[in-house]
């Protein structure tokens, strides 16, 4: 008996025309661009333009952003056809609601996770942003870290309450070797992984790629 749940899988950091042609052909449901200049993965409006032109229609293309101005995410969207924003850093609920109306975009909001947060912080976090108004999409839920971006490191899973789960992304420090456990105890409604796969710090692996959706795929299909 399987448990009849598709996990949306989100490659996230990718950087090269081939990153995104492998992504799609694995069946990724989302890929992830970074538009924060201090990470390795960043890249311009421009150039995401051109890594976007030949997305297929279905495949969600994520721009994460990290307290960023509202002139950058209008420059963004205006160059390249990102349909959902990601918010990374210390951004308000009034802040991403602003500027996600500004660029009729919806949005999701990172929550870093550290030893000290309560199930019942999470809980309260949704319920912020989701009363910033109809653009929040939900919650991707990263590890704990001084500095923006990913960690490459998991956090403990058994913070997340189910109803969360059941609406977030789970990301941080997911790979092949740990990513069919996760999906099998937390049952997110997807994953997001970057560091995982990828072959030095911002390049991707097309063989990791490839295995991190079968091993999420094998997850879907277990009891």
């Amino acid at each position: 008996m399987t448990t009849n749940q598709r996990t949306r899988i989100k490659l996230c950091g990718l950087s090269r025309p081939d990153d995104v042609t492998v992504a799609v052909e694995t069946g990724a449901d989302a890929i992830g661009l970074v538009f924060f200049p201090p990470s390795p993965r960043s890249v311009t409006p421009v150039r995401a333009g051109e890594l976007l032109a030949r997305l297929p229609s279905y495949v969600t293309a994520v721009g994460l952003f990290v307290n960023p101005e509202e002139v950058l995410v209008r420059e963004v969207v205006a160059a390249a056809p990102i349909t959902l924003l990601q918010f990374h850093g210390d951004e308000t609920p009034e802040q991403c609601a602003r500027i996600a109306q500004a660029v009729r975009r919806p949005f999701m909001r990172a929550l870093r996770i550290s030893p000290d947060t309560k199930a019942a912080d999470l809980l309260e976090f949704d319920r912020q942003y989701r009363a910033s108004g109809p653009l929040f999409s939900g919650l991707l839920l990263d590890t704990w870290s001084d500095a923006y971006g990913g960690t490459g490191k998991v956090f403990d899973w058994s913070l997340i309450p189910a109803d969360i789960a059941r609406q977030a992304v789970l990301s941080g420090g997911l790979n092949v070797q740990n990513v069919t456990d996760a999906v099998r105890r937390v049952r997110p409604h997807a994953v997001d992984v970057s560091s995982g796969i990828e072959a030095a710090k911002g390049v991707k692996d097309a063989a990791l790629m490839r295995a991190f959706v079968a091993a999420v795929r094998a997850a879907d299909n277990q009891e």
